[in-house]
């Protein structure tokens, strides 16, 4: 199956919306899964749209294939500069490549790295106790493992 066609066809048929294509991948057995994010909110009509708009466009005869379009939810990890530029301001959870877990609102985004703020607790001069001191930290995308949307569900 020809992903670089089927990503051709879903972006040309979402140009002038606020969609976008996040990933196409294809399994040994032809299920094609076409990711789609949206600057706003991805409507299940949408993806209808543009699965029925990618069908009609390929030949089932020449190859057998099931295709999904879906949105790049909640929980799956960022993956392009758009989804995290849509998420600055927001607390996302930040996965180290060292292990380290982050939870911290989300301050800016480059094609490079990634800027987040944090409380963590640091030990003042003066005081006995650790405080809770704000953090603003850049790490390079290259030493993220993944990073998601955080929600909070109390």
């Amino acid at each position: 199956m020809d992903l670089g066609k089927i990503r051709a066809l879903a972006e040309e048929k979402l140009q002038g919306t606020d969609l976008f294509v996040v990933d196409v991948t294809c399994s040994p057995t032809n299920d094609v899964e076409v990711l789609v994010d949206s600057d706003s909110s991805v409507a299940i009509e949408d993806c209808v749209t543009l699965s029925r708009a990618i069908e009609d466009s390929l030949d089932r005869d020449q190859e057998d294939f099931s295709l999904t379009v879906a949105s790049a939810g909640i929980g799956q990890p960022l993956r392009m500069l758009r989804q995290y530029r849509k998420l600055i301001g927001r607390p996302v959870e930040v996965v180290l490549l060292n292990g380290v877990k982050l939870l911290a609102e989300l301050r800016d985004a480059t094609q490079d790295s990634i800027t987040v703020a944090y409380e963590e607790k640091v030990a003042v001069e003066g005081k006995k106790r650790k405080q809770l001191v704000e953090t603003v930290r850049e790490y390079a995308l290259s030493e993220v493992k993944s990073t998601r949307e955080y929600i909070d569900f109390k």
